[in-house]
């Protein structure tokens, strides 16, 4: 049985239902053109004007041969090659198909030179195909960005990202698998300086649509940087109101005050590494204490106002199993933890020369995480209540509209225009007081909604009628009875006027002048509205050109602003632009500098205390790695391939065996090896030993030679 207020509420989405289509008719009537805003040259997009690549399948792309781009690049960084040739050539791109086969999407492509190349992109058609039904669109085309979006095929096409990412430093406090950039095994630092830093992101506001995008500081660990509080106070101070960390965590678990000093200069979200529920479920990052580590820089971090998303890079093998528990972690802190981010591991870098076998065993798609957020936790349907991460793009039309005359509006709304292949994503809406949990399209009818604003949107009415658009939509579909118990349909209506500002209530502000205060109202909501991510990746088995042009997370460098997967993997941009402005060898650099502490190997971070204030529940605490991988006889990570590699070519090397040989006779028998004597081996050398021993341990006739007894040293003496 139902509370009163669940029937009221149904009674309101029938009259909504009937307002809507007399609201819906009138809307159609002389639709206004689209507004272009003070943050872009051009013209907001009606929905039906938007572009869209290829969808679908069977469909032809452009690609990357896994072979090719490697063997190039080399050539680059070894000076062969001038690194124009990326600019003006194709280099290593091949055609790619992308098909259905045996209940599987597969990327298949054929290189004339290195041969047949074939990977999953999906376990799952019908999900993968919902996911591109319900894809919006591309964004406004990137405009005044011809100094910073000029890399070829490379070259960002779309829209302005969501997410500016500027690597501080390649020097880490790890040493792990996986990792994007092979952090400190280069053989050189590549560090900003601090014009490098200003340059970057007073570069980075030039471009149109200006959006009001997160700047993400990384490495290596950006903690390490002696200019990692003052780039998050001027990123801050030159208009962006996400500013962010992604981090290990290991500084801000050491010291609380660090924290307060990040949440001082600005820094709202720390985008915290964090692979599993427990130090066992972490052991592959070769960290003692590593989950002891997390827990306590959420702590720290909580209390100095930073939010916290933990970014969880699952290799199959190794640790999927971790996904249920660490949702149920999330759940069981909805006041700490309001965005998941899981990355399938993306073959690059330190793994970019992975072998076949591990790559197909590890491999994990955006498919298989609907499905184990699903198996593990009961939570969710994969093709109703995951959609791309672009899917949000409607909904931030509908504030770019709504907004777009306003005279303080120097900003875009974020948008996350990436290709559906790209990034997915399911909402929850979680009870922070009774903690019960519900997927919000199991109570809002999510593709009917973004159809609906679209409409809204095409319009290009005033601020009035657009917030009504929005809320008649938002009531026609809401379905109370199948809300949260304590949900309410005002509490829907507030939700998005908290993220999108249309009344302009105050619910503590989120821009550069945000305070301590603010912080703390904003979370004084009763919901939480937990979106647990996926975010997938390219690697050179199934890069897609496509899904690059219109990337929504690119970095900031010294030479441009790049694609996250064209800089990561790709061509390998990283490696290009790090080595051309490389700051010190490592040698130079340890001679002046000193080394930083690296925790690997199984040491511990010396932390003051354990203590944490958050819920951990010792049934979803693993207390034994995964080992799938063992059981398989799959090496788990680069290293463990290179050291059966190498031990499986020393063992059928002549060469090899006989140096072997060698050191066994002298230094196990004792025996000396022969010297030459102008250039001769005297018969004195190769005369047997005095023994009678023939210098393999038996006597001349077959039979083992008798040792001399020699006393056995004991204890004592």
């Amino acid at each position: 049985m139902h509370k009163p207020i669940k029937y009221v509420e149904k009674a309101v989405t029938v009259a909504a239902t009937g307002a809507w289509a007399v609201f819906d008719r009138l809307n159609r009537i002389k639709q206004n053109p689209s507004p272009t805003p003070k943050w872009s040259d051009k013209p907001l997009l009606k929905s039906y004007e938007k572009s869209k690549p290829p969808l679908g399948w069977p469909r032809s792309t452009d690609s990357l041969c896994p072979k090719c781009v490697p063997e190039i690049r080399q050539q680059i960084l070894d000076g062969k090659l001038p690194y124009e040739i990326l600019l003006n050539e194709k280099v290593g791109e091949i055609k790619a198909q992308i098909v259905e086969r045996d209940g599987k999407i597969l990327m298949v492509k054929d290189c004339p030179k290195h041969g047949h190349f074939e990977d999953v992109m999906s376990i799952d058609p019908e999900f993968s195909r919902h996911l591109e039904d319900v894809f919006p669109g591309r964004d406004i085309k990137a405009h005044n960005d011809e100094k910073l979006h000029n890399h070829g095929s490379s070259t960002v096409k779309y829209g302005r990202g969501a997410v500016l990412t500027i690597d501080l430093t390649n020097r880490c406090n790890m040493m792990c698998d996986p990792c994007f950039m092979d952090a400190n095994q280069v053989g050189f630092v590549h560090e900003l300086t601090w014009d490098d830093i200003k340059t970057m992101l007073d570069n980075a506001i030039t471009i149109k649509p200006r959006r009001q995008m997160s700047v993400q500081f990384s490495g290596g660990e950006p903690t390490l940087s002696p200019y990692f509080l003052d780039a998050v106070r001027y990123a801050r101070k030159v208009g962006y109101n996400s500013v962010q960390a992604a981090t290990n965590g290991i500084e801000f678990a050491k010291s609380f005050e660090f924290a307060q000093q990040a949440a001082e200069a600005g820094m709202r979200y720390a985008y915290l590494q964090f692979d599993g529920i427990g130090n066992a479920a972490n052991a592959h990052r070769k960290v003692g204490n590593l989950f002891d580590v997390k827990l306590k820089a959420i702590d720290n971090l909580h209390r100095a106002g930073v939010e916290i998303v933990p970014v969880i890079t699952i290799v199959n093998g190794i640790n999927n199993e971790q996904v249920g528990r660490i949702i149920k972690f999330a759940l069981d802190n909805p006041k700490k933890i309001g965005f998941l981010s899981f990355q399938p591991v993306s073959f690059t870098g330190r793994d970019e020369e992975i072998t076949d076998e591990r790559r197909q065993a590890q491999r994990y798609t955006l498919s298989h995480l609907a499905h184990d957020v699903k198996t593990q936790t009961g939570l969710g349907e994969p093709s109703r209540d995951w959609f791309p991460i672009s899917f949000m793009g409607t909904f931030s039309d509908w504030a770019d509209v709504m907004h777009a005359k306003e005279s303080n509006n120097d900003w875009g709304q974020l948008s996350c225009g990436c290709h559906p292949n790209c990034g997915t994503g399911m909402a929850v809406m979680i009870d922070k007081e009774t903690k019960e949990a519900v997927p919000v399209t199991a109570f809002l009818h999510g593709d009917q909604l973004a159809k609906d604003v679209a409409k809204v949107n095409d319009a290009a009415r005033g601020k009035f009628l657009t917030v009504v658009g929005m809320a008649l939509a938002l009531m026609k579909n809401y379905d109370p009875f199948q809300s949260p118990t304590h949900f309410k349909m005002m509490d829907l209506l507030k939700k998005f006027d908290k993220n999108f500002n249309a009344t302009g209530k105050d619910y503590g502000k989120v821009g550069p002048d945000r305070t301590m205060e603010d912080v703390m109202k904003r979370r004084q909501d009763r919901w939480n509205f937990l979106f647990i991510a996926g975010m997938w990746f390219q690697d050179l088995f199934n890069y897609d050109f496509r899904r690059t042009e219109q990337c929504i997370i690119p970095y900031a460098t010294q030479e441009g602003e790049i694609s996250f997967c064209a800089y990561n993997t790709g061509v390998g941009w990283r490696n290009i632009i790090e080595k051309m402005h490389m700051t010190a060898t490592l040698t130079k650099w340890y001679e002046e500098h000193g080394r930083h502490e690296i925790f690997a190997g199984g040491k511990k971070v010396n932390l003051e205390n354990k203590d944490h204030s958050l819920v951990l529940k010792d049934e979803i605490v693993t207390l034994e790695e995964q080992r799938d991988l063992d059981k398989l006889g799959i090496a788990k990570n680069s290293r463990e391939e290179k050291i059966r590699a190498r031990d499986a070519k020393q063992k059928n090397d002549p060469a090899y065996n006989a140096r072997m040989a060698q050191l066994y006779r002298e230094v196990v028998l004792k025996e000396k090896t022969p010297t030459t004597e102008g250039g001769f081996i005297s018969l004195d050398a190769l005369a047997k030993p005095a023994n009678g021993n023939n210098g393999n341990g038996h006597n001349g006739n077959g039979t083992h030679a008798s040792k001399p007894e020699v006393a056995e040293p004991v204890a004592g003496d």
